[in-house]
């Protein structure tokens, strides 16, 4: 394709499990902790996905689908495609497999090679940069498929009243394909910040290699935990907010934009007060973004399930620019800015 001069979005493929969790359902397992009209109204979930049996809906196979649905809609020979990046998510249906690798096979990408990478619910967005540098700098690199499946929704336990802000957590899959010179739906400037001070506050304290899987512990292995729950609040109260701001302002300074120009906010799912706030210090209003009330977190396929709603309702159509953020445990924020359509 030459001399690289832009890269762009060709299309995008979703997939969403049929099963649901309503908010009255979530409530009750929280035990009394939370009211039904709580985590609608705090939370923000209305309901959300869930899937069914690990293999049909394991989290390799939902990237498989959603990559499928990308093909599809795209018209994609995958014999095209160079290289898949999965953001899939570590629970999967065999721990140590390259999900990116199975999603090569299973769709036919025989000419693709697969890396996974992982960046928690940033992934995907730390995924469009990483697949963006790419193909700017390599000749031979034309096509790259970012894809990947979620389920982390399995490892919440709603009896724990820390995990508050994790009862959100849903399942599904997404891809989305990038072209050198395309010269349509551009990705623009991105930029990342992490915090690793607080990288062992929240995960699975059992199952590694620091606390071993045992007969005594087996019911806890994988679980979702906040091993420091104070910690990690303290220090995301204290630099969340503004982290994503200057990755929102650092993006479109990258991008030669301003605030001004954003017209959607590609945004994550998280609590309803947190989401109005970052509408409204961006000025825009709460019809240019779309609150994933229904749906729940998808983790990292949050951002491909928002723009593809926003495209499905008109809300991004040419010449919309929008910024994409995202936010995951590790401590890392992220955004990047899109302008949609045709390049001018």
């Amino acid at each position: 394709m030459g001399i690289a001069k832009n890269v762009g979005i060709v299309g995008l493929g979703i997939y969403l499990p049929k099963g649901r969790m309503t908010a009255r359902e979530i409530a009750e397992l929280t035990g009394g902790n939370w009211s039904e009209d709580a985590v609608i109204d705090k939370l923000g979930i209305v309901e959300k996905r869930v899937a069914g049996d690990g293999i049909s809906e394991g989290t390799q196979e939902m990237g498989a689908l959603a990559a499928l649905d990308c093909l599809k809609s795209t018209g994609m020979d995958p014999k095209d495609i160079d290289t898949i990046i999965c953001f899939g998510e570590e629970w999967k249906e065999f721990p140590l497999t390259t999900s990116a690798c199975y999603i090569q096979d299973r769709i036919g990408a025989v000419n693709a090679w697969g890396i996974d990478v992982q960046n928690r619910c940033c992934t995907s967005v730390a995924a469009m940069k990483m697949a963006k540098d790419m193909l700017m700098t390599d000749d031979e690199c034309n096509n790259i498929l970012v894809c990947g499946g979620y389920r982390n929704c399995d490892l919440v336990d709603y009896s724990d009243n820390d995990m508050s802000m994790m009862y959100n957590l849903a399942a599904g899959g997404g891809a989305i394909l990038l072209r050198k010179n395309y010269n349509r739906n551009l990705l623009l400037g991105s930029h990342l910040m992490s915090d690793g001070s607080i990288a062992r506050t929240a995960g699975a304290p059992v199952g590694g290699t620091a606390n071993p899987v045992t007969n005594e512990n087996l019911s806890q292995s994988a679980m979702l935990r906040l091993m420091d729950a104070k910690k990690m609040k303290d220090r995301l109260n204290a630099v969340s907010m503004d982290n994503w701001y200057r990755c929102i302002d650092e993006a479109l300074r990258k991008s030669g934009r301003t605030r001004g120009d954003i017209s959607y906010l590609d945004i994550l799912h998280i609590k309803r007060s947190g989401h109005n706030s970052i509408v409204e210090f961006l000025g825009l209003k709460h019809e240019q973004t779309i609150y994933l009330q229904n749906y729940g977190h998808l983790g990292q396929v949050d951002q491909i399930l928002s723009l593809k709603l926003a495209l499905d309702e008109g809300k991004v159509t040419d010449g919309t620019v929008l910024s994409m953020i995202a936010a995951g445990i590790g401590y890392v924020w992220a955004a990047n800015i899109i302008e949609w359509g045709e390049k001018k």
